[in-house]
């Protein structure tokens, strides 16, 4: 075989890979969107299928032998092609260890255990969670086993969201983040709180949906290749390729705010995959290089942009045109205090920038504890509500608004959550970085986001996977992550707001 015939057939698999996620992506979106409540046997059965036949595609003697001569050649290829067989190979050797019938089992298991998460939430009912939850944790320490018996099965993890990490780098960041938010907090605490009335209230959903999209537009978000949705658990997901993606949120009648920021969060997972060079559409290399990454584009729209002053001065007057009565008598100066209203609260993707951490350090602490078998499934409720006493000082009133709020375990995420920390603090480095040749605030004054999505394409949409996430990062950056740049962030910030 020569080099040029077997680089044809890699891309031809890659893009014969991509129709098969494409299938599966849709059927897991439709399961968590549209789907009557009864279909979920009927996924599990589609899904089992697909499941095997991707194993087989990509573990098959074909396909090994293509990636092992291209892997031989690897001086002889170009940047891309080599992390593509880099990349590649990695997932298929690790594949490769894990049984086919187990492999195809716990794609079923996670179709049920989203159903029946569902179900749980919103009856409240952990108990009929968790004996799925016990197989998905148990899963888990048996695929660290099979593809990293060498590490800590939690490191395994941690290092399926984000490569590098490990629990000795996340507790050294948590406690760094700690040393400074927990003093902050009290300081907070102690002064007098500001008001959220503005954006309480009764909003008609369908009006929400309408701003949703007027917010979507304002980000820079093609509409043509970005859809919107609504399910119990806001996400993002591509559907093939970045040519396509959806973003979901779920509108509360009682609150503004809810919406309004799932909706820049995950816009922000949108852009970012959106992002990508179009070279790179059907390969590998498609979208993020990972969860602390993608997260650092979700909230650094979310929060760092949309939770600034500057962009409610511009999206005040829509806010008013959308919901005239709510909004009457208000400022733009009040929505923008409300917003930033620093109150220790039960759900995370509600909690303000200062105390969101302390929900992530609440699920890492307790996915460690599992994982490790210091602590028992059933024993996760308990624990969690001590967690949110000791570290919020707020009591869980029920399973539904504490361990069963996010559906991330549902979907096997674990390991998933420090992301969200860490890509709010590389958030806020990229944000200093980006304000040494743009006048941010100047941009969002006007609603012009596209100098602001122009310098995160350059700097990093535009590589999908192709460097890893510290490399990328480091390259975007000119310099190593500083976890306290995001603490003197928001020091500077709240200290301002609450005066400090």
């Amino acid at each position: 075989m020569e080099l040029k015939e077997a680089l044809t057939k890699l891309a031809a698999l890659q893009a014969k890979m991509s129709a098969y996620y494409h299938a599966m992506s849709l059927i897991h979106y439709d399961g968590a969107t549209t789907a009557p409540k009864g279909t979920a046997q009927n996924r599990a059965q589609t899904l089992g299928i697909l499941s095997e036949e991707t194993y087989k595609l990509s573990t098959g003697e074909e396909t090994v032998a293509l990636l092992e001569y291209l892997d031989t050649h690897k001086d002889e290829l170009d940047e891309k092609s080599a992390r593509m067989v880099f990349l590649m190979l990695k997932s298929i050797r690790e594949m490769q260890k894990i049984p086919m019938d187990e492999y195809i089992a716990y794609q079923q298991l996670l179709v049920e255990a989203d159903d029946v998460w569902h179900t749980a939430k919103e009856t409240s009912d952990f108990a009929l969670f968790c004996p799925l939850l016990e197989k998905i944790f148990e899963f888990q320490k048996k695929m660290a086993a099979y593809c990293a018996p060498e590490m800590h099965p939690y490191n395994y993890c941690l290092n399926t969201y984000e490569d590098g990490l490990t629990m000795e780098k996340c507790d050294e960041f948590f406690a760094a983040l700690r040393s400074r938010l927990v003093p902050l907090i009290k300081k907070i605490g102690e002064r007098e709180q500001l008001s959220n009335a503005c954006v309480k209230g009764d909003f008609d959903e369908r009006e929400q949906e309408q701003f949703a999209l007027e917010l979507m537009k304002t980000m820079g978000i093609d509409l043509d290749h970005c859809g919107l949705g609504t399910t119990e658990h806001p996400f993002t997901t591509s559907l093939g390729s970045h040519h396509d993606v959806r973003i979901t949120t779920n509108y509360s009648r009682d609150d503004l705010s809810s919406s309004m920021f799932s909706v820049i969060h995950e816009g922000g997972h949108a852009l970012y995959d959106m992002g990508s060079a179009d070279d790179l559409a059907y390969t590998v290399l498609d979208g993020g290089v990972s969860m602390g990454i993608h997260e650092s584009q979700s909230r650094f729209y979310e929060n760092l942009l949309g939770r600034s002053r500057a962009f409610v001065e511009h999206i005040f007057p829509k806010m008013c045109e959308c919901f005239p009565e709510q909004m009457k008598g208000y400022t733009a100066e009040d929505v923008y205090r409300a917003i930033n209203l620093v109150t220790p609260s039960l759900i995370r993707t509600e909690a303000d920038e200062v105390t969101y951490c302390l929900h992530v350090m609440v699920r890492y602490e307790l996915e460690k504890r599992v994982i490790s078998g210091e602590l028992a499934v059933k024993d996760l409720p308990s624990e969690w509500n001590r967690l949110y006493y000791e570290y919020l000082g707020v009591e869980v009133p029920n399973d539904r608004e504490g361990v069963l709020q996010d559906s991330h375990w549902s979907g096997g995420g674990i390991g998933y959550f420090p992301s969200y920390a860490l890509g709010s603090a590389y958030g806020a480095q990229l944000l200093r970085k980006m304000k040494e040749t743009i006048d941010v605030d100047a941009c969002l004054r006007e609603g012009n986001f596209a100098p602001i999505n122009e310098w995160n394409r350059e700097h990093i949409w535009k590589f999908g996977a192709l460097y890893k996430p510290a490399d990328l990062l480091e390259m975007a950056l000119g310099e190593k992550f500083d976890p306290f740049v995001y603490t003197d962030y928001l020091e500077k910030k709240y200290g301002e707001l609450y005066e400090l």
